[in-house]
């Protein structure tokens, strides 16, 4: 009996010790292998994360003097004006990369868009918007000198393949982006030729513009009515570049043009 008795002791502890192991091993594997609940629920959040990153409105803007905001003082532009009316109109946050340069001419435009870089930001953008042709036109007040000559004909030629070029790199690179496509004033409009000046402007401006209208999604921005009247309450002290009035009155314009769908926007 005695015998028996030790016997039936010694299974119960090796039984005891197999279920001991076995559950040490269960814990340690539940530990440091199993997935708690509260981590899927981690990650399901930040996968929402991650696909509300894209929830922002990317700018690039291209082009010359006028969109980098010379003869501003505040430094804004109309690029500048532009953001602060959209960031009242959408929740979407606002992002800009402004990539123009001073005194740029329309050739340069079209060598500037096969630069790797400049082709990633144009790729990712919601929104493009640029001006060109002012250098071109103008020649810094040197064509004024021979506002009826062949020479400005010929001038307009070149500019007019130029802008055909820019569009249609900037679609083969971002089909889907608006393209706003700002035309030009006329800073000359109190001289002795304003009415000549005025209308080389008009017809630049309507030629760019059937241009444009080859091209899904690219929007002409008129500006030349804008300035048509008391032209130098809107110039800078340089008599060519806008001023923060006129700056203002050309991104209001711009902003009136954007309109973000699916959202209640506050100008309907």
């Amino acid at each position: 009996m005695k015998i028996n008795t030790a016997k039936f002791i010694a299974i119960l502890s090796v039984l005891a010790t197999v279920l001991w192991i076995f559950g040490l091993c269960w814990t340690i594997n539940d530990y440091f292998f199993s997935k708690p609940d509260s981590q899927v629920n981690q990650d399901s959040s930040a996968e929402a994360e991650v696909s509300g990153m894209d929830d922002d409105y990317q700018i690039v803007a291209l082009g010359d003097s006028l969109t980098r905001g010379t003869g501003d003082q505040s430094g804004k532009g109309y690029i500048g004006y532009l953001v602060d009316d959209l960031k009242e109109k959408t929740e979407r946050e606002i992002k800009l990369s402004n990539l123009a340069i001073k005194g740029q001419v329309s050739d340069q435009a079209v060598k500037q868009l096969q630069k790797p870089e400049i082709r990633r930001q144009v790729r990712t953008a919601d929104a493009i918007i640029m001006t060109i042709g002012g250098n071109d036109l103008f020649q810094g007040g040197q064509a004024l000198e021979h506002l009826s000559s062949e020479e400005n004909d010929q001038v307009k030629a070149v500019f007019l393949e130029n802008l055909d070029k820019v569009i249609k790199e900037i679609r083969k690179v971002n089909p889907e982006a608006s393209v706003y496509y700002v035309g030009l004033y006329n800073p000359f409009n109190d001289l002795e030729d304003a009415k000549k000046t005025s209308a080389i402007v008009r017809q630049w401006n309507f030629d760019s513009a059937e241009i444009a209208a080859k091209y899904p999604k690219v929007v002409m921005v008129p500006t030349f009515d804008l300035f048509e009247q008391n032209v130098n309450d809107y110039l800078y002290s340089d008599k060519f570049h806008p001023n923060s009035e006129g700056y203002k009155l050309i991104g209001e314009r711009l902003s009136s043009l954007i309109v973000f769908s699916g959202e209640d926007n506050q100008d309907d």
